[in-house]
């Protein structure tokens, strides 16, 4: 199912937000977050499958896409990116909670609304895929007693420093050969993968998200300041993943989470285009077991 453009909202700093949606528009609201390097339409597989049910509601996030793309490099931390994720909530869903989805940058940035006192009320619950919070990482790495797993997170995690240098990593995942092994990486584990058309990504989706980690990484895994999460929450660890390993993604988690559910999945990282059906029924399990807690909130106001 291709999910429909719907309108642009604007977030606190002006920057505009493309929004789409599909699905039932009498249902639940299914708000799904992307990563890197994607746009939306990463998750039309799974707004096919959810689509009966829920109402799927997706956005380009900054950057990427038809959204805006500001140069500024703080205009890429987390902070923002919560902004833009209140924008888009309180104009789809201003007097309902809504159920949060993501994945990898997405799933990074989601762990700061469900741990902002200001959106308590306004997510019914979270299901967060290859994306661990870098605060509960950048402290779960502290922890002695498991030092072989965190080198081996952060072997898995050399991108993230590459892409500390200027105007190298730009010009590198501008080349088609990175395109390409992008494209491989994505249909690991997808049944139809020998006739299966990956995900198409823009030049704007593969350079800008770069600010991404220049404006966060170091800082939050260097001096974590790690908040506990109200929402119901979720992790699906693929246990493939060749980038986000299943020690920190279901370790880090764990002291600052009340309502936890781990799950190791079959897959690598973009499980959520190979399996959409998998990813779709986890998702539609535990909101069925989360709803009867959820209650109506009034707007995230920043």
């Amino acid at each position: 199912m291709t999910q429909t453009f719907v309108k642009t909202v604007t977030s606190a700093d002006g920057t505009r937000v493309a929004v789409f949606e599909s699905g039932n528009p009498a249902g639940p609201a299914v708000v799904a977050v992307h990563g890197y390097p994607d746009n939306h339409t990463v998750w039309d597989g799974i707004a096919t499958e959810l689509g009966d049910r829920y109402r799927v509601i997706s956005y380009d996030v900054r950057g990427a896409g038809e959204s805006d793309k500001p140069t500024a490099r703080t205009a890429y931390r987390i902070e923002r990116l919560t902004e833009d994720f209140a924008a888009v909530i309180d104009d789809v869903s201003p007097d309902s909670p809504v159920h949060l989805l993501a994945h990898d940058w997405g799933a990074i940035q989601s762990w700061g609304p469900v741990s902002d006192p200001a959106f308590r009320g306004r997510i019914a619950s979270h299901t967060s895929i290859s994306g661990p919070s870098m605060d509960y990482a950048g402290a779960w790495m502290r922890d002695r007693s498991h030092l072989g797993a965190t080198a081996r997170q952060l072997l898995h995690s050399y991108y993230m420093f590459l892409f500390q240098i200027p105007r190298l990593p730009e010009r590198l995942v501008r080349l088609a050969f990175v395109e390409r092994g992008i494209a491989r990486v994505e249909l690991l584990g997808r049944p139809d993968a020998d006739s299966a058309t990956p995900v198409v990504r823009g030049i704007a989706d593969r350079t800008n998200g770069i600010n991404l980690y220049r404006a966060n990484v170091l800082q939050r895994v260097t001096r974590p300041k790690p908040q506990r999460t109200f929402v119901p929450t979720q992790v699906l660890a693929p246990v493939d993943d060749p980038f986000a390993g299943v020690a920190v993604a279901t370790g880090a988690p764990v002291p600052y989470v009340d309502d936890l559910t781990v799950v190791e999945i079959p897959g690598s990282h973009w499980v959520v285009t190979a399996r959409p059906d998998l990813i779709a029924m986890y998702v539609h399990d535990f909101i069925e077991a989360t709803v009867p807690a959820a209650t109506p909130g009034k707007r995230a106001r920043r």
